[in-house]
């Protein structure tokens, strides 16, 4: 299957994403890249990319593209239960295991927790969905990272101010969380989500 300029430039894209980032970008990145005027158009791109075996598209993964020359290997992580998007709850460790693509996870330890509530729909993050973390406990601002606040766990983007920190939801009915910088702990950061339907 012969690819157009434009098709070979979404490939291209993809390709070079994956190979920086080591996880792929989402469709909107990609809309927003090429300034494609709906979804709609991505999604074409990708139908017909995966039609002709350039990439493999899993659609149970926000960023389930993969160029098909990388191969598409899985790892075993452990799922340590649930994580509240809404109010925070207890984290749940148990030792499930769960596999996950290889191109999610890149270097250092990871681990999966299952996303309970809603706060961070406007995110695309949904109640069900399987969070993919990167254990680590520094954030820059903007990224969005599993914090504990007393004793109690929650996925919010993560914003530190000169004397706070604050937990933002992403949806607009719910207000962020504000704590001083001792209350607050993170234990990782978001890589990547699983998503069965």
């Amino acid at each position: 299957m012969a690819l157009t300029k434009k098709q070979k430039d979404v490939l291209d894209y993809i390709t070079d994403y994956v190979r920086e980032n080591e996880f792929s970008p989402t469709q909107k990145e990609i809309q927003e890249h090429f300034g494609f005027k709906s979804l709609g158009s991505v999604q074409d791109y990708i139908k017909y990319l995966t039609n002709g075996g350039y990439l493999v598209n899993d659609p149970h993964s926000v960023r389930g593209l993969m160029p098909s020359t990388v191969q598409q290997n899985t790892e075993e992580i452990p799922l340590l239960g649930n994580i509240a998007a809404g109010t925070p709850i207890e984290a749940i460790e148990n030792s499930n295991m769960i596999s996950v693509p290889t191109h999610m996870l890149g270097r250092g330890q990871h681990y999966a927790l299952k996303v309970k509530g809603e706060s961070m729909i406007e995110e695309g993050i949904l109640s069900g969905d399987i969070a993919i973390i990167k254990h680590q406990t520094q954030a820059e601002n903007g990224q969005i990272v599993v914090a504990v606040v007393e004793n109690e766990t929650t996925l919010k983007r993560y914003y530190k101010r000169s004397k706070q920190i604050e937990l933002h939801p992403a949806n607009h009915t719910m207000k962020p969380i504000i704590i001083k910088d001792k209350e607050c702990e993170i234990r990782g950061l978001l890589v990547g989500l699983i998503r069965t339907y």
